[in-house]
């Protein structure tokens, strides 16, 4: 398997989903209730700010240089 890039955005939203299933999942291990009224907003603040951070890094990676390797000499053989 070839080795990609980390996709910040997407270990976010996948890791505060299943925050938020744990979440419930223990709720009704104790017949309590989750107050939806906080659970929705911060779901949609955390998501919110992980696409600003991945959006800031993909703009901070496309400034970068790419760095050149320099040509080989003739009769540089490896």
């Amino acid at each position: 398997m070839r080795k990609h890039r980390l996709d910040l955005f997407s270990l976010i939203s996948g890791a505060m989903f299943t925050v938020i299933a744990v979440l419930y999942l223990v709720a009704s291990l104790d017949n309590d209730s989750v107050d939806g009224r906080i659970v929705i907003p911060v779901t949609f603040i955390v998501l919110g700010v992980a696409g600003l951070v991945g959006a800031v890094a993909a703009v901070s990676r496309r400034a970068r240089p790419v760095p050149v390797e320099a040509p080989a000499e003739p009769g540089d053989e490896r």
